[in-house]
């Protein structure tokens, strides 16, 4: 992969480290002192080559799919938006046809480095190299996912929702070139960020999982607890103190070279929990760990490139308030800033730099609680 990623310095534009991640909402609402529209996910396909038992958007994956609509829309509506900075592709998977990657996925990704916009897809990269070689000379960040400890794992995890039996076989093949294509990815110089889930199958586990991520080569490993939603509703859930010790096993056994990226935790500074505050604080002292606001609803819309609907974020049951067939993102982002679940959850706590809990968090864990009455305890 020759001059896979063009400098970060020649492009006028600051580095992606832990001191710069232009996902995360508190930078946008330090810069505008209050929530803009920065950042669009863009679902490009149902199509995709695994079926698994976690994914948040499995009861929207299909065999066949409709057209999606004209590319210019699109670009025409990302044009109008006054201070995009980051842009996210997901699916299904990506780069499952060839033709989108071709027609739709690599206009995209030019557009972005055109503008000076991030970009993310979020891949499996199960499939050969040749697709994500294509793409990586445009792409800021790799994002993939991985929660696994061997081929086993992979198996069991990445079909559980096939519908079908799926040979070990394909599955072992499958899980190695995962692996081989991300150390080709990172060792061609692109961004690849692992995230794993904290969950019932792997919260005793996270740090085994942690070490085969540096291996990997990867340059950031995200870590997300996995809430009940959509198609994974019908998984066990752990309780906060199994999330807590999970994250604390992973902080004791981490690659301390590695940047660590943890988000849509159900810990917060205003909490009456000793035990929740003492965790932030640590994560807040240890070198090259962040902890990411969630974006969904603050700085970013979802847009889906088939009917141009426009949703809080792509597995939310909050229905579409808009459509980019009729409506500019950023008007439709002010809209969603009127609407009542956005009112709950539109809290900022500057001492904290704390956005508040996402929608899931607080339907999970804080049904009943006032944010915008609480106080960071420092």
């Amino acid at each position: 992969m020759q001059n896979a990623i063009h400098t970060d310095r020649a492009r006028g534009i600051h580095s992606i480290s832990p001191a710069d991640d232009p996902w995360d909402p508190i930078s946008s609402l330090r810069q505008f002192g209050r929530h803009r529209l920065t950042s669009v996910e863009m679902t490009l396909t149902n199509l995709c080559n695994m079926r698994c038992e976690h994914c948040a958007v499995g009861d929207t994956l299909v065999m066949t799919e409709p057209d999606k609509l004209p590319l210019d829309m699109m670009l025409q509506r990302l044009d109008e938006i006054e201070h995009l900075q980051t842009i996210s592709i997901t699916g299904g998977e990506p780069t499952f046809s060839g033709k989108a990657v071709n027609e739709y996925l690599i206009p995209l990704l030019k557009y972005a480095r055109s503008r000076g916009v991030r970009s993310q897809i979020n891949s499996n990269i199960t499939l050969d190299y040749s697709r994500y070689e294509a793409i990586a000379p445009y792409l800021d960040v790799m994002h993939i996912s991985f929660n696994y400890t061997h081929a086993d794992d992979f198996h069991k995890v990445g079909f559980a929702k096939s519908g079908h039996p799926v040979a070990r076989e394909t599955a072992v093949r499958m899980y190695e070139r995962m692996i081989s294509n991300a150390r080709r990815l990172t060792e061609g110089g692109l961004f690849v960020s692992a995230e794993s889930m904290i969950n019932f199958r792997t919260h005793e586990k996270i740090a085994e999982i942690h070490q085969l991520i540096s291996q990997m080569g990867c340059q950031r490993h995200e870590v997300h607890p996995m809430y009940p939603s959509a198609f994974a509703a019908d998984l066990p859930v752990i309780n906060k103190e199994e999330m807590r010790k999970a994250i604390l096993r992973l902080l004791d056994h981490r690659d301390p070279s590695l940047w660590m990226l943890f988000g849509t935790l159900p810990f917060f500074h205003c909490s009456e929990d000793a035990e929740d505050r003492e965790l932030l604080a640590r994560l807040a002292a240890e070198p090259l760990v962040t902890v990411r606001n969630d974006p969904d609803g603050r700085n970013r819309l979802n847009v889906n490139l088939f009917t141009g609907d426009v949703f809080v974020t792509d597995f939310s049951d909050v229905p579409a308030f808009g459509n980019i067939g009729t409506d500019r993102l950023d008007e439709l982002f002010e809209r969603w800033l009127t609407h009542p679940l956005a009112a709950g959850v539109n809290c900022h706590c500057p001492a904290a730099s704390c956005c508040g809990p996402n929608l899931l968090v607080k339907d999970m864990y804080y049904r009943e609680v006032d944010f915008l009455a609480r106080k960071a305890i420092l």
